[in-house]
């Protein structure tokens, strides 16, 4: 079932760039050699005391919602899950009122369509696997909820795949249809460039250059992938502060009780 209200064809070029093995990479006819390695960039998140940055977040789900879920779903994600990124409840609901899932039966047996609600999950851009695949010339777009840890890289890659299309070295036929990127195997990507920068009007004002929508939307996947990241952290750093007070006081009690028998 297609989401109501989404506002553009969307993300055809990370389709493609996130596929594992795409469709024209798999190819040895038109492989022309390894994918570039991303460069390693500064993510908020990374570290034992890293965090998602809300507002880059908060960004990257508008890039999500505006330009990728028209081909891509997140299955593994609800909309009440976005209260981790600083969403209240009357926002997440307003955000899910957005899309409509199918529900029923009712009392005469027959199916309906409703409001998405906060429960339900990032609402599928088609209403089966088939449909999808039909739409996008026989290979279905994958899931994105765990696409940040299906790729070696992760968001490194994420951004240089958005953000690493280019014209092809000279001498080099690219086939019909297809784009040149470095970054994924095989260099050529049969979708076109899914962001050129002012594809979204940011909430907060952001400039919304290629890079930026890049960096956002690959924070979102790194979120949508471990959305208790930060909770997980949180816990492990209380655990670590107090094993290191319990070890200090048993230390000095084992000082103190063979003190006294000496």
């Amino acid at each position: 079932m297609a989401a109501r209200g989404a506002p553009r064809l969307g993300l055809a070029g990370m389709l493609a760039g996130l596929m594992i093995a795409g469709a024209v990479a798999a190819e040895p006819a038109v492989a022309i050699g390894e994918a570039q390695a991303p460069a390693a960039q500064a993510w908020s998140f990374e570290g034992i005391f890293g965090r998602f940055r809300h507002p880059d977040v908060q960004r990257g789900l508008q890039v999500y919602l505006q330009v990728c879920a028209n081909c891509h779903g997140l299955e593994l994600v609800a909309y009440r899950d976005l209260a981790g990124i600083g969403y209240s409840e009357d926002q997440i609901a307003a955000i899910a009122a957005e899309y409509e899932v199918e529900d029923g039966p009712d009392e005469n047996g027959d199916m309906f369509q409703r409001p998405a609600r906060p429960s339900d999950r990032f609402v599928s851009p088609y209403p089966n696997e088939k449909a999808a695949a039909a739409a996008n010339g026989g290979k279905a777009p994958p899931d994105l909820s765990l696409m940040y840890k299906a790729r070696a890289g992760g968001a490194d890659y994420i951004r240089a795949l958005l953000t690493g299309y280019e014209d092809a070295p000279a001498g080099l036929e690219v086939p019909a249809g297809a784009g040149y990127n470095p970054y994924f195997p095989g260099h050529f990507i049969v979708m076109p460039q899914p962001l050129y920068g002012d594809d979204v009007a940011y909430a907060d004002g952001t400039g919304a250059t290629i890079e930026q929508e890049a960096r956002d939307v690959a924070s979102f996947l790194a979120w949508a992938a471990e959305p208790s990241l930060d909770k997980r952290k949180r816990m492990g750093l209380a655990v670590m502060l107090f094993t290191i007070v319990m070890t200090g006081l048993f230390y000095a009690s084992k000082r103190k009780v063979w003190s006294a028998l000496h």
